[in-house]
């Protein structure tokens, strides 16, 4: 087997055949995303489509416990407390070049997913051309409890499915199951039980295929399995003719809806923020289009005071109280996020 490259620490960079494999590395972390990470990430993806012996591109995850946890917000936080605005904008940019690099990557991109993937790691899962995940992964995109809102292009992903069951899924935060998110169209193949190894082998001597792209497409009907109903998708369904213009009746009906109630507990000016940019992704229709809005859109998020609070709450204290403000959905003020979300 031709196998060479570098371990980078939280990234190993390595070729194997035909394939240029991206390892996340920091398996403690469930792989969350550093900014060092994201930038070598970028540079090893160019690297691999200016490389002729390289034909696919596989993304997978190190440790048990998931493909990747997001990104960095604790980082982004303290940049913030620091009045380093900028520099946390900066980070998001970073990331965001990076989603936009592999959602134009001319070359088969292939992840192999795990665990948790959540946040930034459905930035790098969802964007690949094959998206294989093994039983129990469960994915999440939980930006509204920390006062943000989903982002790294998820919105474009999911802009093609329906609006109701999209925006259920963004608002409220819930992580979901294989089921759902093939529904949602986060994943392409549920893998069976103890295949992962077998798969991973295929999807390298994929990369020897004389069209590596077909055989990837072969691949994922070879080995999908029946991943059951979506529940929490069905639960969605009834919310269908809802006024979804509206976010106060959107998150009110949401908090009211079996599998979603924790959206009462998510902060109201990110729950307003959530609504208008998916609305505005399905106008847009352009995956760099959608990133430019969600980095507008994320860069005031990150001034506002729900961004400091709710890190603190969720992933600093952990005593999962945030003390939001406003607290009151109907309190939330929509100019400054209307003509945001409406610029150019």
């Amino acid at each position: 087997m031709d196998m060479h490259g570098a371990d980078a620490g939280d990234l190993i960079i390595v070729r194997e055949g035909g394939a240029g494999v991206i390892r996340l590395n920091r398996p403690k972390a469930i792989n969350a995303l550093t900014q060092d990470m994201v930038e070598g990430i970028a540079a090893a993806l160019a690297d691999f489509v200016a490389d002729p012996a390289v034909h696919l591109v596989l993304f997978e995850g190190e440790g048990d416990r998931g493909f990747c946890a997001g990104g960095d917000v604790r980082a982004m936080r303290s940049l913030v407390l620091e009045d380093e605005i900028e520099a946390a904008g900066d980070y998001l940019a970073a990331e965001y070049r990076m989603n936009a690099a592999l959602a134009h990557c001319p070359k088969p991109t292939v992840v192999l997913a795990h665990g948790v993937v959540m946040g930034g790691g459905i930035g790098i899962a969802g964007h690949c051309q094959f998206r294989f995940a093994v039983p129990g992964a469960q994915f999440a995109m939980p930006e509204s409890a920390i006062g943000f809102l989903p982002d790294v292009g998820a919105n474009f992903i999911l802009a093609q499915a329906p609006r109701h069951r999209s925006l259920a899924f963004l608002m409220s935060g819930v992580p979901v199951g294989l089921a759902d998110a093939l529904a949602l169209g986060l994943c392409d193949c549920r893998i069976g039980d103890g295949r992962r190894a077998l798969v991973r082998q295929a999807i390298i001597a994929a990369a020897s295929a004389p069209d590596p792209a077909r055989a990837l497409s072969h691949l994922v009907a070879a080995e999908t399995t029946e991943a059951g109903p979506p529940a929490l998708m069905l639960a969605a369904d009834a919310l269908l003719d809802l006024d979804w213009s509206n976010p106060a009746i959107a998150a009110a009906a949401l908090a009211a809806t079996a599998g979603f109630e924790v959206t009462a507990r998510r902060s109201p000016t990110s729950l307003v923020a959530t609504l208008l940019v998916q609305l505005a992704a399905r106008r847009l229709g352009t995956i760099d289009a959608v990133l430019a809005l969600e980095w507008r859109v994320g860069h005031w998020l990150v001034t506002q005071p729900d961004f400091v609070e709710g890190v603190r709450a969720v992933l600093i204290d952990k005593d999962h109280a945030p003390r939001w403000s406003p607290l009151h959905i109907d309190q939330v003020d929509r100019t400054t996020i209307d003509r945001i979300v409406s610029t150019p």
